[in-house]
């Protein structure tokens, strides 16, 4: 029976390898400058923890075969070193695992949170509350207004708490619910949450950053592909969670200030 437990092991580690090996999970398009970086990550992550894992129940296939036929009366063969030998290596294998990682992943890492974002870059404040997102873009002044939690009010629209009677600098701000974007233009995210823990996905951006309430978030990316991409929340935020979505639309530079233009003529 054992000797079939172990057969059974090395077919399903098998199985399992073949539609990663084989690419039969295609990952969705990339659209940002650094999305490379976390593609090679991922391929980098996915073969070492591969490599790993087949090793690790092939190892234990060998195991149950070999210990399968043991008489009771047979002598008790033990690992060199005993246990502490099996745990100390155990240890530098997992550590030199986790190095190997940081060592792969610290260009895409630093790429996309350690470089602050250009001068230049267009700033979009985002927030997220539940179950909706939402986004503030400055208006020709370039600066936005303050936030006033206490005059937060959905029912009048007031998403961002804005005084526009007293500050001048919130006057011309745009608050849409979809965000736009030029495209090959670097985007500046202000990010927060009214509420409770959030998270801001964007596969095609290879983008994922969870909103914290109390924290104020900065994040930056580039997008190169036009068209129209889903944001997901991927944070168990209420009974609404599974509804969390906008959309993310990048558009030429032409058509994103015929939008912008638009959206500040709704407001």
């Amino acid at each position: 029976m054992a000797k079939i437990v172990a057969v059974t092991m090395v077919l399903i580690t098998i199985a399992s390898a073949i539609p990663i090996v084989a690419h039969i999970w295609v990952m969705p398009v990339d659209i940002s400058t650094h999305g490379h970086l976390i593609d090679e990550q991922m391929s980098s992550t996915m073969a070492e923890a591969g490599i790993s894992f087949i090793a690790a129940q092939l190892l234990l296939a060998v195991f149950i075969w070999m210990f399968s036929g043991r008489q009771p009366d047979a002598k008790i063969r033990t690992f060199p070193g005993g246990a502490k030998t099996m745990v100390a290596a155990a240890a530098i294998f997992v550590g030199m695992e986790v190095l190997a990682l940081y060592a792969f992943g610290q260009k895409a890492w630093g790429e996309i949170y350690f470089r602050p974002a250009a001068a230049d870059s267009l700033p979009v404040q985002v927030q997220a509350g539940q179950f909706a997102f939402y986004f503030r873009y400055p208006g020709p002044d370039g600066k936005f207004g303050p936030l006033h939690p206490d005059k937060i009010n959905e029912a009048n629209q007031n998403i961002f708490g804005l005084d526009v009677d007293n500050d001048p600098d919130s006057k011309d701000d745009v608050v849409t619910a979809e965000m736009g974007v030029p495209v090959n233009k670097e985007i500046h995210l202000l990010m927060h949450a009214k509420d409770v823990g959030h998270s801001f996905y964007v596969r095609e951006l290879r983008l994922q950053q969870d909103f914290v309430p109390g924290l104020d978030l900065s994040l930056h990316f580039t997008a190169t592909k036009i068209g129209r991409y889903e944001i997901v929340c991927t944070q168990l935020c209420g009974l609404g969670h599974y509804n969390m979505e906008a959309y993310l639309n990048v558009m030429s530079q032409a058509d994103y200030q015929d939008w912008i233009k638009k959206q500040a003529t709704m407001q």
